[in-house]
């Protein structure tokens, strides 16, 4: 059956439903009242001002929009350069640290300057961190063990652009509605990039790269759980890989 529904509505639909909006979030996103359900059931038209805060957020083309270009996006430059620089009293750079709790508003406050003054920040007097800017995160979840556990912080470097990342790196992605911690891999057209967990239970993701605010490529980690007796995990490996080739001998031997 044949939809009564305009292109644009459907359209404006589709986009909601890819970047992973509710009607409600899309709806404060854009600065629409309530909910966008009256536009995607074609009872509100879609205003000027949705038009250039699709434009402005999203980078939608307002021709495709209206079905008549194919090209989604106005831009496929996508800037992850921070939106916020921090610096202390001495006018340093400063790292700031955001943990798994203030991760939840980041995307939301990510231009706000009021809102990084009461996060913790310090200096790193290394050569290593001179002549970039970093930022600090807390990892939640186990999708990246073994490499990363829950709670241990992740130093990232800031990115400017996606042409300046390092294919196959673990990053900081800041997306409008998330902050992940995850393998970025490039693919050969720059709109899109996958998202890889080191934990396999955990499928990829793959992302269209205007959902990005910010990245950030780690170069070190902080971790506050050290393992006291290390030796004793290689023993137990060693007594367990035994184990297994004394069951394989049996069964040869059978």
């Amino acid at each position: 059956m044949k939809s009564d529904l305009s292109i644009e509505v459907i359209r404006f639909k589709e986009l909601r439903e890819t970047l992973n909006h509710t009607q409600q979030s899309f709806a404060e996103a854009l600065g629409v009242k309530n909910s966008t359900a009256d536009i995607e059931r074609g009872k509100s038209k879609i205003s000027g001002s949705v038009v250039a805060a699709l434009m402005d957020q999203f980078k939608v083309n307002p021709l495709w929009l209206y079905g008549k270009s194919n090209q989604k996006r106005i831009d496929t430059s996508v800037n992850t350069a921070p939106k916020v620089l921090t610096v202390d009293p001495d006018n340093n750079d400063a790292i700031v640290l955001v943990n798994v709790k203030a991760a939840a508003g980041y995307p939301h406050n990510v231009q706000d300057l009021d809102w990084y003054e009461e996060l913790p920040a310090f200096n790193l007097p290394l050569p290593e961190y001179r002549n970039a800017t970093y930022r600090g995160f807390q990892v939640e979840g186990d999708s990246m063990l073994p490499s990363l556990h829950p709670k241990e912080w992740v130093l990232g470097k800031a990115v400017e652009s996606i042409d300046m990342l390092d294919n196959h790196s673990i990053c900081v992605v800041v997306m409008h509605d998330s902050v992940l911690v995850k393998k970025v891999q490039k693919h050969d057209h720059e709109e899109k990039l996958s998202l890889i967990s080191l934990n396999p239970e955990y499928p990829p993701i793959t992302i269209d790269t205007f959902q990005i605010q910010e990245l950030w490529q780690v170069s070190s980690k902080l971790s506050f759980e050290i393992d006291k007796n290390p030796g004793d995990a290689t023993l137990v490996q060693i007594q367990n890989s035994i184990s297994e080739l004394k069951n394989e001998i049996n069964r040869l031997k059978q």
